[in-house]
């Protein structure tokens, strides 16, 4: 087998490990909706972690035998292998509108890495490294806190979404560095960049898991899947030197390329919208069926006691006032059933 073969046949094992990863994340997502961030005692979730670290390795070695341009474009795979797996193994099927956003977001996100030319290897020197670690602090956390106050679920899912897509993404930009200048003393020279790479891979881990709570699955994933790899690709266009392939037009096309990604996930986004709408709606209709025939009737006056606060006798009820022989603290009335016109 040729390297270009096994980093393809690589890239393509790994869209399948983040894919089955994430649709376990979302299973654990919905069973225990208590537990948003991190359920430690859920094997199944530790599965999904196993599952994404598989990814990761093989992405990265697949990275190793092929070009960049290759495999990052067939990492926007794991998407569109997600939504299969998912009605095969656990039953929950996607419908036309979450599979047209989707393969827009797949399509345009794999045109956009194709355009992206890789230039030579290079690395971050110690002040670049701080300020781009601190900003991104700084943006997933701004992300997170946004994400509290949003009121709509999948609003929020998708916010949280893109923090944990920024976090992959500089941490793949770290990841890049560190293989650069990897030597003999790297374990110590490294250190505060393996810190970082470990600290924004947890962050991404556990907001992505957040982000499945009440949103779905393909939205969520869709929205990760897309800006990991843009945000990797921003900061190389500016710090790493790397360019558009065929000038002008390769700028226009990826440009286009990004409209299209965005697309998909404004069409995930409002699918899921739609989804959670008619579930709302279907709710209640339920419940109002569930409701005791006697909540609609009118309120029986002969079985209702009198209020003694009542300030004025209602129009349209009879009112019989009987005499008072002490000042008492409430009048007493009597309310007859039989409706007199006018009020008087």
């Amino acid at each position: 087998m040729s390297a270009l073969a096994l980093s393809v046949l690589l890239s393509l094992v790994s869209a399948v490990a983040y894919a089955a990863g994430a649709i376990l994340q979302e299973r654990v997502a919905t069973d225990t909706a208590d537990r948003p961030y991190a359920p430690l005692h859920n094997g199944v979730w530790w599965a999904a972690v196993v599952l994404n670290g598989l990814g990761a390795v093989l992405h990265v070695v697949a990275l190793a035998y092929g070009p960049l341009s290759l495999v990052q474009p067939l990492g926007a795979l794991t998407i569109v292998f997600a939504l299969p797996m998912a009605a095969l193994f656990v039953g929950r099927g996607a419908g036309h509108t979450a599979w047209r956003g989707a393969i827009m977001a797949s399509v345009g996100l794999a045109g956009l890495l194709a355009l992206t030319d890789g230039a030579d290897s290079q690395s971050l020197a110690g002040g670049e490294r701080l300020v781009l670690a601190a900003a991104t602090f700084g943006a997933v956390g701004l992300l997170f806190l946004v994400a509290q106050v949003v009121g709509r679920r999948v609003v929020r899912s998708m916010v949280l979404a893109g923090a944990a897509g920024a976090a992959f993404g500089i941490a793949s930009v770290f990841t890049k560095t560190v293989a650069v200048d990897w030597t003999s003393e790297a374990p110590t020279v490294q250190a505060p960049s393996l810190v970082v790479i470990a600290v924004l891979a947890a962050c991404g881990l556990l907001l992505s898991q957040a982000a499945y709570r009440g949103a779905g699955l393909a939205a969520p994933l869709a929205t990760v899947t897309v800006v990991n790899p843009v945000v990797a690709a921003a900061v190389g266009l500016t710090l790493f030197d790397e360019q558009f392939r065929y000038g002008v037009l390769g700028t226009v096309l990826a440009l286009g390329s990004g409209v299209v990604a965005a697309g998909g996930l404004i069409l995930l986004t409002t699918e899921r919208l739609a989804v959670q709408t008619r579930e709302a709606r279907q709710h209640g209709k339920a419940a109002s069926a569930a409701r005791p025939s006697s909540w609609d009737r009118p309120p029986d006056d002969t079985e209702a006691p009198s209020d003694p606060d009542a300030a004025l006798p209602q129009v349209g009820e009879g009112v019989d006032v009987g005499s008072v022989p002490r000042p008492r603290t409430h009048l007493e009335v009597e309310m007859w059933s039989r409706a007199v016109a006018g009020g008087s």
